[in-house]
């Protein structure tokens, strides 16, 4: 049985895109928590807001990719709403790439 490691997990989500655009959940801050138990990893996310048209489409790739690591029998993802996104969530990269596609922060 593989021992899961909760960094390994975080850089697997990083495959994981906003549909909008093209930077991942991990850069644009969306995970707040990821945590393992056994074969199991909990999955803490919010949203920019609530109204995001791509939560579902999120949620379902987020537990598709982590099913997808070795040892991974079950994610479990929940919705968060605290801490509140804004855009001090997004990592340097995130900041960076969404200057790029001329998003100003």
């Amino acid at each position: 049985m593989n021992v899961l490691e909760e960094p390994q997990l975080l850089q697997a989500l990083r495959d994981v895109e906003d549909p909008e655009l093209p930077i991942s959940i991990v850069d644009m801050g969306l995970v707040v928590d990821l945590r393992t138990h056994g074969q199991e990893v909990d999955v803490d996310v919010t949203f920019t807001a609530m109204g995001c048209p791509g939560m579902d489409m999120i949620v379902d790739d987020i537990r598709a990719r982590l099913l997808r690591e070795p040892g991974v029998e079950r994610v479990n993802v929940e919705i968060v709403w605290e801490p509140v996104w804004t855009k001090d969530r997004l990592s340097d990269d995130g900041k960076a790439q969404m200057r790029e596609w001329g998003i100003s922060l």
